[in-house]
């Protein structure tokens, strides 16, 4: 069964806030390979996101 979009947008949530620590991480460290997972972490929660908020558009209203 699909995840309901309060759930997307949790996760979502959750991988941006990872991401954004791990481009942190790496920036300091000056290790790139870390600050790029970060990045792409990011994009993933941004598109989880995304999903969890068109669920919500298409969702029939009663």
């Amino acid at each position: 069964m699909a995840q309901n979009s309060k759930a997307d947008k949790a996760e979502g949530a959750t991988d941006k806030a990872a991401g954004k620590l791990k481009e942190a991480a790496g920036k300091v460290t000056k290790d790139r390979e870390l600050e790029g997972k970060g990045k792409a972490q990011q994009a993933k929660g941004n598109a989880k996101s995304a999903e969890g908020n068109l669920k919500d558009s298409v969702k029939p209203r009663h």
